[in-house]
């Protein structure tokens, strides 16, 4: 009896898993969603730090990418820098300059930077050159893997502006740079070749430091750079850990939901364990009896009842490492996209500390019942046997016997006080169902109105441009569809169809056509642009609109949207990254103008890393509104409307666009995905740890029912009984699990929101109404009515001959 595999004590293990087919499966699933959810919880936080740490280690990234003003200093006193204190490993000077890229159907990509470099090889970051091939000659080009895609791939041919002398330019390669330091890179005589007047000529410098770790290590580091060289020579840095904090914060966003998956699943896990071995020795006291009168120790009881609780957790644990690790590989695949070829798997030690973990909480919540077993004396167990003490719940009988219900109601409801260990275990399980399905369902919501947040000047229902050539098929285009934007490229997609870059039609002339359209409900136009703005090195995306613009406004967190002259629109990063609040000033450079802005609000806004900003245009004397976007009267067609102003613009140099409806987030259609199967495993545990305890009260009471059934109660009234026994355990775990769902809910989500950079607006927080409530706490009592249907089927269908003759 030494091993569970053979012996006496082997044979005991084995009955007892094989005669307990509920329960065995019961621990099996449990555990298996306990586990399946850590593991996808445990390996995205793995992935929101290793990928990067790794991929900035393995190139030696650059803890500084410095540029400078070539003149004001010279290249010899750039190498100087190399020897500075503190410096471990530097690279450069590098030739660098801005483009506007055109593509070859006319759309303009964003503003790139291009540095010089002879190859991808550099003691500070060395890039991976992810497909193709260096560029070695006039007109080839390498671009950052984050572009790579349908639209963009090796032999695209772009032209470097939309000037007539604008160089065409070869994508011979795709190269990845964890620091960030560029998007395009040539040889250097190339970015000598395509400095314009916009984009002037600067001088690149990477640099590794000893001490680099913190911001306040940053700043030192930076100052004594600048210190080194002539005033007015550091024109820009950038720091690896802004870069860092922007290519961790879209899978960290994921963490705090999944956590809170993760800790419901092993809380239930560990109350069912502890419910169904509960259980077992409840309803096996004559068998424990019989054991110890045969010769097994106390110990050996023990072991007994652990082992038939690891054996079923065993399996639910293995099948639960192999579902995490399925469910977590889209997730991974989407962080990896920022990575390129870093390789993104469950780390190793997630499936090793994972399911070790799971099995000591299952041996924890099996080994006190199993205590419980163990000190049994053997004359007791054996004389009790399987009978619940008659004194328990005697009084809740009476009490139920008073109430105007049909006595198999009133003996149901009356029923769960014979076990109260076990009535609070079934409460607790229906409890986290509930709360699980609550939590979801305002975590879904939330996400589709995040969703709709984002970028609520593509919801419009007609764009015009006033400029571009907007021909499509039969010369006139009356439908535009976004191409996709590039994995993990933090930047807009560049529109097919027209050139957004040109502004060959006067923006009064395209005005007047839209006022002056029959169908024309509202609009409003914007012009884009990148800004400097006082307290933020480099530039910032900002948009000014002119007119009522309320239709493209952005959810606010606190203020007010855009209202008048002056006044400026802001993400929570914007106010974080310049230490400025709701009423502060900040001074705005737009187009060569500076205005001084006052900040009247906090919007929803995450796009371009959080720093961009919304103003007036009517702020600025040379800001020209680019694109209005219209809204149509009620009844009439977009594709229609857009047709006829198309007429009318397209011959003024400009175009008008019906836009198409917008789809989903992958990343937002992916986590409602992983939030309803989640949910599906909790709520499916918590009806099987219903059943669970179903199963081992009809069993204990099957000879009080085989008395019922003699005494004329009909089939149809023993389902009724014994659904009645749980029904007040529903009642019971819906009241509890909302509002402590609705509680994990306004915690979880402003988490969420933290790690992604952005406080949450109402709208996003405040998605429950009452009726939706009313329904998740219904949902309790279907769980547990659900839970207790096969058992009380069981019992309806049993003899009553053979229920008189059970013990």
């Amino acid at each position: 009896m030494k091993g569970f595999g053979s012996g006496a004590l082997g044979r005991v293990v084995r009955s007892g898993v094989g005669r307990r087919r509920v329960q065995t499966l019961v621990i099996a699933v449990a555990t298996m969603m306990a586990v399946a959810s850590a593991v996808v919880a445990g390996s995205l936080i793995v992935a929101t730090n290793a990928p990067f740490d790794h991929a900035f280690a393995r190139q030696h990234g650059a803890h500084i990418t410095a540029e400078f003003d070539p003149a004001k200093v010279s290249a010899a006193q750039l190498a100087g820098t190399r020897r500075l204190d503190g410096v471990t490993a530097s690279a450069g000077p590098f030739p660098s300059t801005t483009i506007n890229p055109v593509g070859q159907d006319g759309g303009h990509l964003p503003a790139l930077t291009v540095v010089g470099r002879s190859g991808p090889g550099e003691d500070v970051d060395a890039l991976d050159l992810k497909s193709g091939r260096w560029a070695r000659k006039q007109g080839e080009v390498v671009l950052s893997a984050s572009f790579s895609g349908p639209f963009l791939e090796l032999g695209t041919k772009l032209r470097s502006s939309d000037a007539e002398d604008a160089r065409t330019l070869t994508v011979v390669g795709f190269a990845l740079s964890a620091s960030g330091t560029a998007e395009m890179w040539a040889t250097p005589a190339q970015v000598r070749s395509l400095v314009s007047g916009d984009g002037g000529l600067s001088d690149q410098m990477l640099y590794r430091f000893d001490s680099a770790a913190t911001k306040v290590q940053i700043a030192a580091d930076r100052k004594a750079i600048a210190a080194a060289l002539p005033a007015g020579a550091l024109v820009g840095t950038q720091s690896w850990l802004d870069t860092k904090h922007a290519a961790d914060q879209g899978a960290a966003a994921t963490i705090p939901f999944l956590v809170a998956f993760g800790v419901l699943g092993i809380v239930m896990s560990v109350i069912i364990v502890g419910s169904v071995i509960s259980g077992a020795v409840g309803t096996s006291l004559r068998r424990i009896g019989i054991l110890k009168a045969i010769g097994f120790t106390p110990r050996e009881v023990v072991r007994a009842y652990v082992a038939q609780a690891l054996i079923p957790a065993a399996a639910g644990i293995a099948l639960g490492v192999v579902l995490g690790n399925v469910l977590a590989v889209p997730l991974l695949n989407d962080t990896e996209s920022v990575y390129g070829t870093v390789s993104l798997s469950v780390a190793w030690w997630v499936d090793v500390v994972v399911p070790a973990g799971a099995l000591l909480v299952v041996a924890v919540a099996a080994l006190v019942p199993a205590l419980r077993a163990g000190r049994l004396r053997t004359v007791e167990a054996i004389a009790v046997g399987r009978a619940p003490r008659t004194t328990r719940g005697q009084w809740a009988h009476r009490a139920a016997g008073r109430l105007p219900l049909p006595r198999p109601v009133t003996y149901g409801l009356a029923s769960p006080f014979a076990h109260p260990v076990r009535a609070a275990a079934m409460v607790l399980a229906v409890t986290f169902g509930t709360v699980a399905a609550t939590f979801a369902v305002g975590l879904t919501q939330s996400l589709n109105a995040v969703a709709h947040a984002q970028d609520p000047e593509n919801r419009a229902d007609v764009t015009a441009v006033s400029g571009g050539d907007g021909a499509g098929p039969g010369g006139g285009a009356v439908e535009r569809r976004r191409a996709p934007a590039a994995p993990g490229s933090g930047q807009a997609p560049a529109a097919s169809g027209p050139n957004q870059g040109q502004a060959s039609a006067d923006p009064a002339a395209v005005r007047a056509a839209i006022g002056a359209q029959s169908g024309t409900a509202s609009y409003y136009g914007t012009a884009t642009d990148d800004a400097k703005v006082s307290g933020i090195s480099g530039a910032v995306r900002a948009v000014l609109y002119q007119g009522d613009s309320r239709a493209g406004g952005y959810e606010m967190i606190a203020g007010h949207w855009l209202s008048g002259r002056g006044q400026v629109v802001v993400p929570t990063r914007f106010l974080e990254r310049t230490g400025t609040r709701i009423g502060d000033s900040v001074r705005v450079t737009f187009q060569k103008e500076t205005v001084s802005l006052r900040i009247v609000g906090e919007a929803f806004d995450t796009s371009d890393d959080g720093l961009r900003l919304h103003a007036d245009l009517d702020s600025f004397t040379k800001a020209k509104p680019q694109v209005f976007h219209i809204e149509v009267k009620s009844g009439v067609s977009a594709a229609t409307y857009a047709r006829k102003l198309n007429a009318v613009v397209e011959p003024l140099g400009g175009a008008a666009f019906a836009e198409s409806a917008p789809q989903g987030e992958n990343m937002i259609v992916l986590l409602e995905a992983m939030a309803a199967l989640l949910t599906l495993m909790l709520v499916s545990v918590a009806g099987l740890g219903v059943l669970n305890s179903v199963v081992l009260d009809t069993r204990e009471r099957v000879h009080d029912l085989g008395v019922c059934k003699a005494l004329g109660m009909s089939p149809r009234q023993t389902v009724t009984l014994v659904l009645a026994s749980v029904a007040g355990i529903g009642v019971a775990g819906g009241l509890i699990g909302v509002p402590a769902g609705y509680a994990l809910h306004d915690y979880v989500l402003p988490v969420m929101g933290r790690a992604a950079g952005t406080g949450l607006p109402p709208s996003v927080l405040d998605v429950y109404d009452t009726s939706q409530l009313v329904l998740l706490g219904l949902a309790g009592v279907l769980v547990a009515l659900l839970g207790a249907m096969t058992p009380a089927g069981w019992a309806a269908k049993v003899r009553t001959a053979t229920a008189l003759r059970t013990e």
